[in-house]
């Protein structure tokens, strides 16, 4: 199948699949599917995939709990080489997952080593055609964990209920990434660490931005005594923006020192955000924004 065809193909499978609630026809008719978004590694645009699965349900190897967590399989068809959707979330680790009856916000892991092995033969189990694929080609195919990030607890809503919900998805997954880093290095933890903090700087990045791009200046039109209070919060950006680059690199590198970056950032962010809800807040609410 040509790549115009296949997109085509799959642009069909989209949607029908989002106007039957996850249901499909033709070759896919009485199978489970989901459409699994990326963003593109280059283009940075959002690139959506149907995709079968597998559902990994109990403790795993390392002792973790499954939680019922989707597995999918990086297999384009026993090619040679991997997916475009398996770079993207290399890239891009956030990813958006449609199930028949919900979407959701996940990080996406690919499994390593013996885990690796022990989950695609769990995938073989339930799914055949997999372990084909695998024949047909010399390259190891990918399993990619689906882990649903934080949900924000529902609280108020406006701006100031999205700052809130954005600020305590930063902490959970700060959180995370403080404690696997506690464990080892990038080293020694690999793909489970790397997505997981790539997924938290990405975010962080774009929530930066967004709000010196926008809310701020805003804000600071109608309230102009906290002109102060918005210089400072800029210079906090850019330590943060430094610090957060200096991580980002380090996971690149043998791992020394990686966990006393994690621990600075997270001391600096966790001060940033304090301060922030307590100026913002109130103003916010004060807006009815």
């Amino acid at each position: 199948m040509s790549s115009s065809s296949a997109t085509s193909f799959n642009q069909a499978v989209i949607e029908e699949f989002r106007a039957n609630a996850g249901r499909v026809g033709g070759p896919f008719e009485g199978s489970e599917l989901i459409l699994l978004t990326t963003t593109g590694a280059r283009s940075g645009k959002p690139h959506t995939v149907p995709l079968g699965f597998v559902r990994e349900d109990g403790e795993g190897a390392d002792g973790a709990d499954g939680g019922g967590q989707l597995l999918v399989v990086a297999s384009a068809a026993g090619a040679d080489l991997h997916p475009a959707w398996y770079h993207n979330l290399l890239a891009r680790p956030l990813v958006e997952v449609e199930t028949g009856t919900e979407k959701y916000e996940a990080v996406a892991v690919p499994a390593e080593g013996a885990r690796r092995d022990e989950l695609f033969a769990r995938v073989v189990g339930e799914a055949p055609g997999y372990g084909e694929y695998q024949e047909r080609t010399r390259r190891v195919i990918p399993v990619v964990a689906l882990q649903r990030t934080h949900e924000a607890p529902a609280g108020e809503g406006g701006i100031a209920g999205k700052l809130l919900e954005v600020h305590g998805w930063l902490r959970a997954q700060l959180a995370l990434v403080r404690e696997q880093a506690r464990g080892g290095g990038p080293g020694s933890l690999g793909l489970q660490l790397r997505q997981h903090c790539l997924a938290f700087c990405h975010t962080l990045e774009f929530h930066h931005r967004s709000e010196d791009a926008g809310l701020f200046p805003y804000l600071e039109q109608q309230h102009p005594h906290m002109r102060e209070f918005f210089r400072r919060v800029d210079a906090e950006h850019r330590v943060i923006a430094r610090l957060q680059e200096e991580l980002v690199r380090a996971l690149d590198g043998p791992g020394a020192g990686f966990s006393e970056r994690v621990e600075r950032l997270s001391r600096e962010l966790e001060a940033h955000l304090d301060s922030e809800e307590a100026q913002l807040l109130p103003v916010l609410r004060a807006l009815g924004a």
